[in-house]
């Protein structure tokens, strides 16, 4: 008997759902992302925005820094809730299908991240807006409209690269270990090193989309189109490791 597509997509919205630390990530996304906003915004979001050189747009966002590690972890677990107990055995079982399993996985993984990703950009902007005084910014502000959505999309694309390496590697702590020092720390200091190659890495293509004239040769989209790219290889890799291992 063949599962329908629909039927795998109803089932892997019930995991997300009904796992709490899945689940529990995934909220995170929005109560992290909304409470670095207001405690950043509320302490020093005018005095900073009074300095010569700060970009009142980029700025406004600056909370996805730390967003973006929920929406990791959201990722992560996803996908690494398989492996415990032996789910994906039960899971193949269920759906043979592999490929169909795995693309209903991550289309639900991008889509939940992309739904509360947006609403966590949004809600960011609009909710730092209103400790800025006489430096705030509406959305009618050159760029502010594209970087709310490109916001979102980071995330989801954020959430979908950890997602593919989780089914690469089998373990989010391996994951959660790699990129995440990578983004904080790594990210920076190979910034420092490398000079222009640094923007086509990951966290730093796609957090272009953010500012309001980007410099050094990528655009806003087209930064956001490296990040999909590094997303879409770590899926790929995922898809292969899925196909070619025993569950």
């Amino acid at each position: 008997m063949t599962v329908s597509t629909t039927a795998v997509l109803h089932s892997e919205w019930i995991k997300i759902r009904s796992v709490r630390s899945v689940i529990g990530s995934l909220i995170a996304v929005l109560l992290v992302t909304l409470a670095i906003t207001v405690l950043v915004c509320a302490s020093v979001g005018q005095s900073e925005a009074d300095r010569a050189d700060t970009e009142l747009l980029f700025g406004a966002f600056y909370s996805l820094n730390f967003g973006q590690i929920a929406a990791i972890s959201f990722g992560a677990t996803a996908i690494s809730s398989e492996y415990l107990n032996g789910a994906l055995r039960i899971s193949l079982a269920a759906v043979p299908r592999r490929g169909v399993f795995y693309a209903a996985k991550m289309a639900l993984v991008g889509v939940s991240a992309l739904v509360v990703g947006l609403v966590a950009s949004f809600s960011a902007f609009l909710v730092g807006q209103m400790f800025m005084g006489k430096y705030a910014i509406g959305l009618g502000e050159p760029g502010a409209l594209r970087a709310a959505f490109g916001g979102g999309i980071y995330l989801a694309l954020m959430a979908l690269f950890a997602a593919g390496l989780t089914m690469l590697l089998r373990s989010a702590v391996a994951v959660l270990s790699l990129l995440i020092p990578f983004i904080l720390i790594v990210s920076f200091v190979v910034g420092d090193v490398a000079g222009g190659a640094a923007r086509y890495l990951p966290d730093r293509a796609g957090q272009l989309v953010l500012h309001q004239n980007p410099t050094g040769g990528l655009g806003p989209w087209s930064g956001l189109a490296v990040t999909a790219g590094w997303a879409a290889a770590a899926m790929l890799a995922g898809w292969w490791a899925i196909r070619r291992r025993d569950a």
